[in-house]
């Protein structure tokens, strides 16, 4: 892969100005600027043999828009969101090349994206990343009319932006479609200007459903086949009725040009946060504090739960709406305000869309039964995490007896010192691990530290042995630890069948 270029709006428009120019951004993952490569249709065609009826209605209401901004405000370096990006295909065992950076000749940058035009006053719907710290934004229209456009509105987290222009007259506008109603196979449209070689539009169908890319909690993308480039960000993708189903965003690129693999936010989930953003120009998330990761099979035997659905909470930060509900660590919240939680994501979405001093009622499975707690949601700050679907970034994990494949220690205080540990850390120190054993499989490592054991906190490696013994007598077919390892915390089920 190359970089999902989110923020890189600049790099689309030298591209258009060198058209040579994709030596600017040799490795894109668009998500700064992406639009339509040629119209190819890749043998893909309508019902009637065309798509002409639908371009005709809906190109007349795609713009381009062009932004102006300060050369200190456009980093040739990879930014944060492209190193997600990133990570996340390398760790689908795809390598990516980097980019060296490169210096700026000029005082001012310019950069290129789509958008479209939602009502006849002149509201128009792009990414954020498009328009990121813009000093001067202007709109071309269909016709070739140059405007320029105020900002109404936008939310990095979802990366889309509200503009609007005045035009003088009524505009031409397309319409919002239902994205929850598309299956993988049907056929779409992407509208865009790539490259800024003009309006331009590919057709193609929808690849996969839910793509989660690792960049925020609002992450559903829609995959599509249609050729989508730099400049095509932001621009409408429609469904057969013409209507919007989806904001393309990004692509997955080895040489910086599209292979097929695009993605788009859904117009369900846009439709929601444009309307929130005409009204306030902002959108406050709701935070509450935790970390959490999915409940496997192995944890929903360890805590004698019959299915695997909900978020297990795997650490509560201090002073946050998650400590003063009374939220703990072990803890797995299967439902928000009613809405049910299957996966760490639905938490993740859920709590986003909350505002801030929202009052709801969390359902908590805890010590072999369903709780509620109330709690008054927060705003997610800046410097604070919101609630995301990503276990901490070091992956803790242990198990607790030497039948599981693990020597375990007490802490004394050379070992504390050895390993760094305040006072506050109670539990045993792993001392070895066996190879073949599952605490092995598990990812347990000779260092970690076992804090609780099925959320009995231990102090000593005789507590430990004692409380997966204790489990085994209940028939558990499995044990969730809570492991300490370089001052993050992680629960980790290891099976008793595996060792």
């Amino acid at each position: 892969m190359s970089h999902i270029l989110r923020n890189h709006r600049a790099a689309a428009l030298v591209g258009a100005a060198f058209i040579a120019g994709a030596a600017c951004l040799p490795f894109a993952i668009n998500a700064s600027n992406a639009v339509a490569g040629p119209s190819d249709t890749g043998g893909t065609l309508a019902p009637s043999g065309s798509f002409a009826s639908i371009v005709d209605a809906d190109k007349p209401a795609v713009v381009t828009i062009t932004t102006t901004m300060k050369a200190t405000d456009v980093s040739e370096q990879e930014s944060p969101m492209d190193e997600q990006f990133r990570q996340f295909f390398e760790d689908q065992g795809i390598p990516l090349p980097r980019q060296a950076p490169q210096k700026r000749p000029s005082q001012q940058a310019m950069a290129l994206g789509s958008g479209f035009i939602i009502s006849p006053d002149g509201v128009i719907v792009t990414n954020n990343h498009v328009i990121d710290n813009a000093v001067d934004i202007k709109v071309t229209l269909d016709d070739g009319t140059e405007l320029p456009a105020k900002l109404i509105g936008t939310d990095p987290k979802s990366d889309v932006a509200v503009l609007k222009i005045e035009a003088g007259k009524p505009l031409q506008t397309i319409a919002w479609g239902d994205s929850d109603r598309l299956k993988l196979g049907d056929q779409i449209l992407a509208i865009g200007n790539p490259f800024g070689i003009g309006t331009t539009v590919t057709a193609g169908i929808v690849s996969a459903r839910g793509r989660d890319l690792h960049s925020g909690p609002y992450d559903d993308f829609i995959q599509i086949d249609a050729p989508i480039n730099h400049g095509n960000s932001g621009g409408p993708l429609v469904d057969r009725s013409g209507n919007v189903v989806g904001i393309n965003t990004a692509i997955y690129s080895p040489n910086g040009g599209s292979v097929g693999v695009g993605f788009a936010i859904p117009s369900d989930e846009a439709k929601a946060i444009v309307a929130k953003l005409q009204k306030d120009g902002s959108i406050d998330h709701g935070y509450l504090g935790v970390q959490i990761q999915p409940v496997t099979k192995d944890v929903a035997d360890a805590v004698g739960l019959d299915k695997t659905g909900g978020a297990l909470v795997a650490a509560v930060t201090a002073d946050t709406p998650a400590a003063h509900a009374g939220l703990k660590p072990g803890d797995i919240v299967t439902s928000v305000g009613g809405e049910s939680v299957k996966t760490p994501k639905d938490l993740s979405r859920l709590v986003a869309d909350l505002s801030p001093g929202a009052k709801k009622s969390l359902s908590v499975w805890r010590d072999g039964k369903t709780i509620d707690l109330n709690v008054t949601v927060g705003t997610n700050e800046e410097g604070q995490k919101q609630a995301a679907a990503e276990s901490p970034d070091t992956q803790d994990q242990s198990s607790g007896q030497p039948s599981l494949g693990i020597g375990l220690a007490d802490l004394t205080p050379d070992v504390r010192q050895q390993l760094n540990l305040p006072r506050s850390v109670n539990g045993a120190v792993v001392a070895k691990v066996a190879p073949d054993k599952s605490a092995a499989a598990a990812g347990i490592q000779s260092g970690d530290v076992i804090v609780s054991v099925n959320d009995r906190p231990v102090h000593n490696a005789r507590d430990v042995k004692t409380a997966i013994a204790d489990a085994g007598k209940a028939g558990r077919k499995s044990v969730l630890l809570l492991v300490e390892r370089d001052g993050n915390k992680t629960f980790v089920a290891v099976p008793f069948g595996a060792a």
